[in-house]
């Protein structure tokens, strides 16, 4: 693999693949609140130390890559249950709270992906911890979400090799919790017919 991509990278894409490309592509950032907690959020929890409770040992800011799907990433906290075969447990920290869409379940996903590879075992489950409601939530890997985060692997690959940056996407409500929201303006570019009245003339 000629180039590895961020796991974090996948959330940005399965998110809105404009801002992943603005990310990714185009190499800008800007924060907002939400960026910003968060960022202080794993910066506590990367500072925290290794520890073994019972049978259970708790790393923490665990490096973790892929060669296989061409990942590299690093795990907020990986769970170590002990025994004849040992259980590997990502958990992933996120400041908000939990979703219906797959966004934060995709990036645990490719965690465990590489978890498997690294470690030749199976990973069957992992968890997200919710900081806002406190809430840990379990979450089954299993073939359907590995698929889809494969896919969201290929499909952000092949942005990243066109080096195009695609329109905002569908779901305005995304777009007011987005720190890139100055600087995509997705309203102005829904705004601008242009680019669809010159799609028309040549189809004619």
């Amino acid at each position: 693999m000629d180039e590895f991509l961020a796991i974090s990278a996948l959330q940005h894409y399965a998110y809105c693949p404009r801002q992943f490309a603005l990310i990714h592509v185009e190499q800008v950032w800007s924060e907002n609140r939400f960026t910003a907690e968060g960022r202080i959020l794993h910066k506590r929890v990367d500072s925290a130390e290794p520890e073994q409770r019972g049978d259970t040992r708790f790393e923490r800011s665990v490096s973790v890559l892929s060669n296989v799907l061409g990942l590299t990433g690093k795990l907020d906290l990986l769970e170590i249950k002990s025994g004849k075969t040992p259980k590997y447990t990502p958990v992933e920290y996120k400041r908000g709270k939990p979703k219906t869409e797959d966004w934060d379940r995709i990036q645990l996903c490719a965690q465990a992906l590489c978890i498997e590879e690294m470690r030749s075992v199976q990973v069957k489950e992992g968890a997200i911890w919710y900081w806002e409601v406190r809430q840990r939530v379990a979450v089954e890997i299993d073939l359907e979400l590995r698929e889809a985060t494969k896919n969201i692997v290929r499909n952000a690959r092949v942005l990243l090799s066109q080096g195009r940056t695609p329109p905002p996407t569908s779901h305005r409500k995304r777009c007011r919790a987005c720190s890139l929201a100055d600087i995509c303006q997705p309203q102005m570019f829904r705004d601008d017919r242009s680019s669809n009245y010159i799609t028309r003339l040549f189809e004619k």
